[in-house]
């Protein structure tokens, strides 16, 4: 059963937090629901989760539709910018922000509907040519071009680290994210509070509680293998 699942993912976050000295309340639990059918997603929300993580604008769009309104739904998929006003009001936050006209166009379609918007910046730790984000060294600067911009918060940063046997091997990006954020609080920058950390997915997230990790990404441990096929 899925709550099974979810069960001993939970047990495993607390015992992390343990390990870190750290209180469990301090790290939320997204389920990823990519791909997986509402029946799936209902079952953990009836385990008590509310926060749930998609890829694709359309999916979550739909999934919104016939899910109950108190989920708090987090774009954790690479976003292009004509998708933008489909989600900019009924997301709680975009982890995935990573160029200067895409932290615009939110910024844009957020004034135009009057909300206000919780971005990540997603970060490129480990440097992969298949991953989407900007570099360690150039995150700061980064970060002061968007601070600015209208109706988004910059709330932290995002990465997704390697996939490896061995999860201990992207420890060394998890302690690199964070201390990132914590030279980039150092800076003061208006408009900019890195309170939130987004890292760690079904091979790691132990690993990135164990970090500092606020927010950790689990999909498969969850709700089993995804058929990308159907």
């Amino acid at each position: 059963m899925l709550a099974d699942n979810l069960f001993e993912v939970q047990q495993n976050i607390v015992a992390a937090c343990r390990r870190a000295g750290r209180d469990p309340k301090e790290v939320t639990l997204i389920a990823v629901s990519k791909t997986k059918p509402v029946s799936d997603i209902e079952e953990i929300y009836a385990s008590g989760i509310r926060e749930f993580g998609e890829n694709k604008v359309q999916e979550m769009n739909e999934k919104q539709k016939v899910l109950p309104a108190d989920i708090n739904w987090h774009m954790i998929g690479h976003l292009q910018r004509n998708k933008v006003k489909y989600i900019v009001d009924n997301v709680a936050m975009i982890h995935s922000v990573d160029s200067v006209r895409l932290a615009e166009e939110i910024s844009k379609e957020a004034v135009k509907k009057n909300v206000n918007v919780n971005i990540l910046v997603e970060v490129n730790v480990a440097r992969e040519d298949s991953k989407f984000g900007v570099f360690v060294e150039d995150a700061p600067d980064f970060i002061r071009q968007i601070s600015s911009l209208p109706n988004i918060f910059v709330k932290g940063l995002m990465t997704s680290a390697p996939f490896v046997e061995n999860a201990e091997e992207n420890r060394q990006y998890f302690k690199k994210l964070r201390d990132l954020s914590v030279d980039i609080n150092a800076k003061n920058i208006d408009n900019v509070h890195m309170d939130f950390l987004s890292m760690g997915m079904t091979n790691d997230y132990v690993v990135a509680v164990e970090e500092g990790a606020t927010h950790v990404r689990v999909g498969t441990a969850i709700f089993g293998h995804r058929n990308y096929n159907i």
